[in-house]
């Protein structure tokens, strides 16, 4: 399986994309989140893929740098599905509150020759807290992280030989998520910044975490890989060694800080 990230930043950067990315496996792929609008589809062109693969998609929230771009994606599909140039269905999933706010800003924002395909062969689905789905052969259990400011979802992804993959949105970790994150093996989490910096960032007052903070409790909790993302970008061409400094002073592990359109091969 191969992590390809569309974006790196958080909900007010300019010099990279806002966080999101795809797994990809046997030319099969699962989109987490589109960030802010159509440069969406800039970043999958560019990072090699075509849109139109992108069957099977998770939107962990309703914030605006995370769900705008899955608009562009709903008019892309529905636009070619009218035009008959796209072939079968996709999938959509997120809470209650996230497929809701889809389905009213679809309704409002497209013409109704484009949503008429939603709810047909483009399916927007609610997913509960602690569901399990099988998507693209591998088993997907959604989570609520606990959030205080907007009701978000994670998930955990069974691999292979009883491995797994944990996402925990863009907040820092709760002690409600132990039971998915526990024995990961991969581990996406969210840093805001430097904890050098975290008086210029002021990550707390957002709600969330330091790369120091991000490194700690995947030490605390024995997680061999750990990718950071949604992070700041003032000294975006210095972001890797400078994240990887602070970081390894933590953490022993395997410690990724992926710029936009990188991949990691998740073995």
């Amino acid at each position: 399986m191969k992590l390809t990230m569309l974006g790196t930043g958080n909900a007010l950067v300019t010099e990279c994309y806002n966080t999101c990315f795809v797994l990809e496996e046997n030319k099969k792929y699962f989109m987490v989140d589109g960030g802010g609008g159509s440069a969406v589809l800039h970043q999958l062109k560019h990072a090699g893929f075509n849109w139109m693969d992108m069957r099977e998609i998770f939107i962990t929230h309703n914030h605006i740098d995370h769900l705008t771009g899955i608009i562009w994606m709903i008019r892309m599909i529905c636009q070619h599905m009218n035009s008959g140039k796209y072939d079968g269905e996709a999938c959509i999933y997120g809470h209650e509150e996230v497929i809701s706010l889809l389905k009213n800003m679809s309704e409002l924002l497209l013409p109704k020759k484009q949503t008429r395909f939603i709810g047909n062969r483009l399916h927007l689905i609610c997913v509960s807290d602690g569901e399990t789905r099988t998507i693209n052969n591998h088993l997907v259990t959604f989570f609520d992280i606990g959030s205080t400011k907007a009701k978000q979802f994670g998930f955990s992804m069974g691999l292979f030989d009883g491995k797994k993959l944990v996402c925990c949105g863009d907040e820092p970790y709760n002690d409600c998520e132990k039971p998915y994150v526990e024995g990961c093996n991969w581990l996406l989490h969210e840093a805001f910044c430097l904890h050098s910096e975290k008086e210029l960032f002021n990550p707390y007052e957002k709600h969330h975490s330091t790369v120091k903070d991000a490194c700690e409790l995947a030490a605390k909790l024995n997680i061999p890989n750990l990718i950071l993302y949604h992070t700041e970008d003032k000294n975006i061409q210095h972001r890797k060694e400078l994240y990887l400094a602070e970081g390894k002073s933590y953490f022993s592990g395997n410690l990724y800080i992926p710029d936009d359109l990188e991949s990691i091969e998740i073995i």
